[in-house]
């Protein structure tokens, strides 16, 4: 298991939602305070992804007749993966400016566009890049002790993702997982989720529940993520 690199040495203050009403305009993805993040937003980074990151075409000739073959592509972010970039970046930008934050490293395209497999000119790798930048700013509490739950989460989301093998108990996976990676990762989702409630964030239904990895395993699956805005949704979603 690995912390995302960037994040995990970052100093954070945000957090889960506090809503103050429901808000449901057409067109927005998500509110943050009086901010709006909106559905077109969203499709703009996705349209930029798929415009600068296309699929490789076979370079043997096709036989008269056949089509040319595609491979496989990179793995483009999904509309989700958009929502809580964008979400999670202005309530960043918003307890910076309040509390006067600096950014203490600066994350460059290029570094995060071999770690996400996307050309550093993407606009979602910018906005990544950024958000990571900013968070590096935001000061991290002590390291938190994970409870028998938070265990049993990081296990069952390394299961459904692959990364623990079937072969491995439960109990021999919680004490290899139980380290200090997770102790810091559980204070910073702690710390962005303090932030976020203090900012009124409100969430499509769509996108329900929205979170933001703050500890993935090797293989890129999420351990342990922050929520930004309301828990699930019974809505029909479709990303």
């Amino acid at each position: 298991m690995r912390a995302r690199r960037l994040v995990a040495v970052a100093s954070v203050a945000v957090g889960l939602v506090a809503l103050s009403g429901c808000r449901a305009e057409p067109g927005v993805a998500a509110y943050v305070g009086d901010h709006r993040i909106t559905e077109d937003a969203v499709t703009a980074v996705l349209d930029d992804a798929r415009v600068k990151n296309p699929a490789p075409t076979s370079a043997a000739t096709p036989s008269p007749g056949e089509e040319q073959p595609d491979l496989p592509g990179p793995q483009l972010p999904a509309r989700r993966q958009v929502a809580s970039v964008l979400v999670l970046t202005e309530v960043c930008e918003r307890v910076s400016a309040e509390r006067n934050y600096q950014p203490r490293g600066q994350a460059m395209p290029q570094q995060v566009a071999q770690e996400v497999g996307l050309s550093p000119e993407s606009d979602y790798v910018r906005r990544l890049a950024e958000l990571y930048t900013c968070l590096s700013g935001m000061p991290v509490g002590e390291p938190v002790e994970p409870t028998a739950q938070d265990i049993a989460d990081v296990i069952a989301a390394g299961r459904k993702a692959g990364a623990i093998s079937a072969e491995m108990t439960d109990e021999v996976a919680g004490r290899q997982l139980n380290d200090d990676q997770l102790r810091g990762a559980l204070a910073i989702r702690k710390a962005l989720a303090e932030a976020v409630e203090g900012h009124d964030v409100t969430v499509n239904p769509r996108y329900r529940p929205l979170e933001f990895p703050v500890l993935t395993f090797s293989g890129g699956a999420p351990a342990v993520n922050v929520p930004l805005g309301e828990p699930g949704s019974d809505a029909v979603t479709d990303l």
